[in-house]
């Protein structure tokens, strides 16, 4: 491999330095035998950096690639190069090496790629050579790397919404390089832990009993987990649209006896409490013995974090195994304080064997239990093992004990990947045909958007709909965050209620649930009405802790991140979305209307009123940025005036008085009897919605919070040149004795979401009726000065971003979406991903296509569309589901055609494509004709051609 000096070196001329992404590459590439050659490109070339690099066996030249590459002693098609420059690119490419990886420093992915770069990173520490992007629906592994194994774990999780197993080996345990982990939803536990002196409870999502344990070896060898197998040969593919995960090894133990192995495993969607693995093993060239450990591991605990590595991580206990069936196993784990019972049943059956299958009982006393089987292998003749899984707790219904239950599953469902395969699919390519988002763009950017599409629907599956779950942050993929709720149901929900709006409506009730607890907490906090918690878990109570550690100093630091009251505001906001979205009266009397009069309650409370000017404020609060938890010398605080937070709560106040408009009559009279609402309230109410402060900067700019135009500059460029990831510049700064509170930045858009949120037709219209009309310029403007202060330290940031800049600047839009896109797949946010996927950024971004791309919104009365489409998006094609009218969108740069299926019960719908408003009723077909440069003042034009009843195809 060759390293061009623009890629791994960083730091001013004669002070340069590997960067640690850099570092950490060359050292595995050097373990694995890989030979490597650094083109310095002209550089001074004295530092420790080269005495490192040499003493790896490295080789420093100058030169062109073609020069470097004879110093690895390989012909140009068996080298890799990494380049940081468009130049450096197109020398690799001229060069005829066998793969050019470009790294992305500063915003030029678009340039290396059409200098001829095969693969783009950030950061050298993303490269994953391994990775195969060549079928948009398949995401596939060579080979094994260490240091991306809990990242490729994460990726190629499997789940149903009830529950996710990770992509990891069955023959491992959790070791430092492979993480079992199996996590199901709502299933939560509270534990006790002594951390520097002081006694901390926190509440996670728990790691179940890993069903997956697999293990062989060959007559009396050792086991494979053992290193008694080893590989000459691996590849993993997840298969996309059927969700399927194979992997394919070439084994061979000391002897040199070789084996071929196949693994398939799903987890059913079908079938949501059952799962599969299956295993055909061929001996090549001998017959003998072939061992097989198959079994169900209880002793698992929470340790996929290193920053809890302090708190106490047995969440099971309790742990029984019986030996039924010959065949069959069943474990049963309870939690330890939520007293949850976990069942799990494994039915493992071999075939092809040359003679008898001998087996026995084995168990372990921490918590394993297993089936050791003895099979008679032939040369050249496959043996099957198949272990099919039933997975049952206590919280599920209609159940008589998750024992019970579990072998109840066991013996009514096929057995086998093969035997579940049939109906799996089938499942599958029903959600597909409702979810998927078809691009004509660049090479990866189907991919990642199917892959993003793929872990959505296994977090929210149907079977979310009857389960009292949230939106984990982090999916069933890990447990970052503790595998809590946050607000991440604001970028997920919008997706869902326009394809699933039962799956909505039901993480909508798992908030309705918990009022009381939301309840409950404005009480001891002095106020009325429903204060939700920043983190939730099983119960509804703040989860927050009241520290975090930085692991960049080694000290424990203030979290007071739980004054993000806005959360209420993302719950109120989707609860009226999604009654505009489907008419469900019904829901909303009955709970929606609740939820959003209670967060109303709350800040109207919270709200003080200057009689003097005629405004209201609100102070104490963190908004969306979670840089700035108080003034500089007043940490932990909270600012004034937050301008995301006041804007949404004018609007949610305006929420809450159409809500009552909206069920006038008997059922508004049932509402304000059960809820009190009284005259009072609704004219405060009113007046809020009125008159709420802004704070702006002296030249117009929305201001992120009261006072933040007074703050100090950051000193971006020293920042960047001395750290290679300042996503996270809070802990930066800590760990300097500094504070984000003094600077003018952000963690993640701030004041840019209300244009996400609200979009900027309808934002614009907040503001002036809060007697703020806002001149031509000052939304692109606020736009500009805020893209230039965010350090991008979440995964939402580039979404909002991406989003925001369709309508101002779409090419610039497209670049930021495709940032926004790899955040997981390239592990852009510094090896987090390996702790679970990003499930709102996963969401947001294909929420961008509809949303931001194509322009679409929920008005008042009709489906709305504006179309943005970015040059490099040729066509886009998806479906939504809009009260009733399932419609069928298709859009290029001249082009929108809508196509509503047959439909005999819903009623048409209105439409308005860039002012031209119609109906579409089932069945029917529009088509408009985009005008170049379409704005909403340039009205579509209905194509010629296209009649109702008559849809095009």
């Amino acid at each position: 491999m060759v390293l061009d000096g623009d890629a791994v070196l960083v730091g001013a001329p004669g002070r340069e330095r590997l960067s640690a992404g850099a570092s950490d590459l060359v050292r595995r590439l050097r373990t694995s035998g890989v030979r490597v050659a650094l083109k310095v490109g002209g550089r001074h070339v004295d530092g420790p950096w080269v005495a490192e690099l040499v003493s790896l066996g490295v080789v420093v030249g100058d030169g062109a690639v073609a020069e470097a590459a004879e110093l690895t002693d390989l012909p140009p098609a068996q080298v890799a190069v990494l380049s940081g420059s468009a130049v450096g690119v197109r020398d690799a490419r001229s060069a005829a090496v066998g793969l050019v990886v470009g790294i992305d420093r500063n915003g030029q992915r678009a340039d290396l790629e059409a200098a001829g770069a095969d693969l783009v990173f950030d950061d050298v520490g993303e490269v994953d050579l391994g990775v195969m992007r060549t079928d948009p629906w398949v995401l596939a592994y060579e080979g094994f790397d260490p240091a991306h194994e809990g990242h490729r774990e994460a990726l190629t999780t499997l789940g149903n919404g009830y529950l996710g197993t990770r992509g990891a080996a069955p023959e491992r345990t959790a070791d430092g390089v492979h993480y079992p982990g199996c996590y199901l939803a709502g299933i939560y536990n509270r534990l006790t832990s002594q951390v520097q002196g002081r006694e901390v409870e926190d509440e996670h999502l728990v790691n179940a009993p890993n069903w997956l344990p697999l293990d062989l070896r060959i007559e009396d060898g050792p086991w494979w987990s053992e290193g008694g197998l080893s590989a000459r040969r691996e590849r993993r593919e997840l298969d996309l649209r059927t969700g399927v995960l194979t992997r394919r090894v070439t084994l061979a133990d000391q002897a040199g006896r070789r084996v071929d192995l196949t693994q398939r495993r799903l987890v059913s969607m079908a079938r949501p409490h059952m799962t599969a693995l299956e295993t055909t093993v061929v001996p090549r060239g001998w017959t003998g013995c072939l061992a097989v450990r198959s079994g169900i591991d209880a002793s698992v605990r929470n340790a996929g974090v290193a920053e809890f590595a302090q708190l106490s991580d047995r969440h099971l206990g309790h742990v029984t195994g019986r030996h039924l069936e010959p065949d069959v196993l069943l474990v049963e784990a309870v939690t330890t304080t939520s007293e949850v019972t976990i069942a799990t049943a494994a039915r493992t059956v071999v075939t092809g064997a040359a003679g008898p299958v001998r087996r026995r009982l084995e168990a372990l006393p921490e918590g394993y239990y297993g089936h050791r089987l003895d099979v008679l292998a032939a040369d050249e003749r496959p043996v099957l093992v198949d272990k099919t899984v039933a997975v049952v707790t206590s919280r599920d219904p209609a159940i008589a004990s998750p024992g019970l239950a579990a072998l109840d599953q066991l013996g009514r469902s096929p057995s086998g990947v093969a035997g579940l395969l049939d109906e799996h699919e089938q499942a599958w390519a029903r959600l597909w045909r409702s979810f998927h988002v078809d691009l004509a763009a660049g090479r990866d950017e189907q991919l990642v958007l199917n892959l993003h599409l793929f872990h959505l629907l296994q977090c929210t599956s149907p079977h979310t709909a009857e389960l009292d779950a949230g939106v984990t942050a982090r999916g069933l993929h890990g447990e970052g965050y503790r595998g809590h709720v946050f607000w991440d149901e604001l970028f997920v929900l919008p997706l869902l209620t326009l394809h699933l709006p039962a799956v909505a409506r039901a993480l909508l009730d798992y908030r309705w649930r918990r009022l009381g607890a939301a309840r409950q907490a404005a009480a001891g906090a002095g106020q009325v009405g429903a204060l939700f918690p920043w983190q939730s878990g099983s119960d509804g109570r703040e989860e927050t802790p009241a520290q975090l550690f930085n692991m960049k100093s080694g000290r424990w630091m203030p979290d007071n991140s739980r004054r993000q009251r806005h959360v209420g505001l993302a719950v109120a906001h989707n609860a009226w979305r999604y009654y505009q979205a489907t008419a469900d009266t019904a829901w909303l009397v009955e709970r929606g209307a609740e939820l959003i009069i209670e967060v109303t309650r709350l800040f109207a409370g919270l709200a003080s009123h200057d009689s003097t000017h005629d405004r209201f404020h609100i102070g104490d609060v963190m908004g969306p940025d979670e840089y700035h938890d108080g003034y500089p010398g007043a940490a932990g605080g909270g600012v004034r005036d937050n301008a995301y937070t006041n804007v949404l709560v004018a609007w949610v106040c305006r929420r809450a008085l159409d809500t009552l408009t909206v069920l006038s009559g008997h059922d508004c009279d049932d509402l304000r009897a059960r809820l009190q609402v009284e005259p009072e309230e609704e004219s405060r109410w009113e007046h809020m919605s009125r008159r709420m402060a802004v704070p702006f900067h002296a030249d117009g700019v929305i201001s992120q919070f009261a006072g933040y135009e007074e703050l100090e500059e950051l000193d971006w460029d020293r920042y960047r040149a001395t750290y290679d990831n300042i996503g996270r510049l809070d802990l930066i700064l800590e760990a300097e004795g500094d504070t984000t509170n003094r600077y003018k930045l952000a963690k993640q858009a701030d004041v840019l979401m209300l244009v996400y949120v609200l979009g900027a037709d309808e934002l614009q219209f907040q503001l002036g009726a809060l007697g703020y009309p806002l001149a031509p310029d000052v939304l692109g403007r606020t736009v500009d000065y805020y893209l230039l202060r965010t350090a991008h330290g979440s995964t939402l940031s580039r979404v909002v971003h991406a989003s925001v800049l369709a309508s101002i600047d779409p090419g610039r839009a497209w670049a930021t979406f495709r940032e926004a896109l790899v955040a997981d797949l390239d592990d852009t946010q510094g090896g987090t991903t390996k702790e679970g996927i990003h499930l709102g950024a996963m969401a947001g971004t294909a929420d961008i296509v509809g949303r931001a791309f194509a322009g679409l919104r929920i008005g008042p009365d009709a489906l709305v569309f504006e179309p943005r489409l970015p040059a490099e998006l040729r066509q886009a094609r998806f479906q939504i589901l809009f009260r009733g009218q399932r419609i069928d969108v298709t859009l290029d740069q001249a082009r929108l055609q809508l196509s509503a299926h047959p439909c005999a019960t819903a009623a048409p719908v209105n439409i308005q494509v860039a002012g031209t408003r119609t109906t579409l009723g089932g069945g029917e077909t529009l088509a408009f004709d985009l005008p170049a440069g379409l704005s909403a003042n340039a009205p579509a034009r209905p194509a010629a051609g296209v009649a109702r009843g008559t849809p095009e195809t």
